[in-house]
């Protein structure tokens, strides 16, 4: 298995590639993520660090929750 996450691609190509990840996005804030269509719209532009911002959660809890499950993150330079 991949389990490698760039956090500086679109979310929604994050979700494409590992739909498993998408309940742990929706538990650390992505809420909007849950929403089919908003994942197939805004999640088609913005980036994990680019959501980061938007819905206030910090990019260092994002990492540790995501290599807690398993995951390599890149893409944080």
């Amino acid at each position: 298995m991949d389990n490698i996450i760039d956090v500086s691609i679109p979310v929604a190509e994050v979700v494409d590639k590992h739909p498993e990840v998408l309940d742990v996005l929706v538990e650390l804030g992505f809420k909007p993520l849950a929403n089919p269509l908003m994942r197939n719209t805004v999640g088609r532009k913005v980036s994990l660090k680019q959501g980061s911002k938007l819905e206030g959660t910090p990019m260092d809890k994002i990492v540790r929750t995501l290599e807690a499950n398993g995951y390599e993150v890149i893409g944080l330079d």
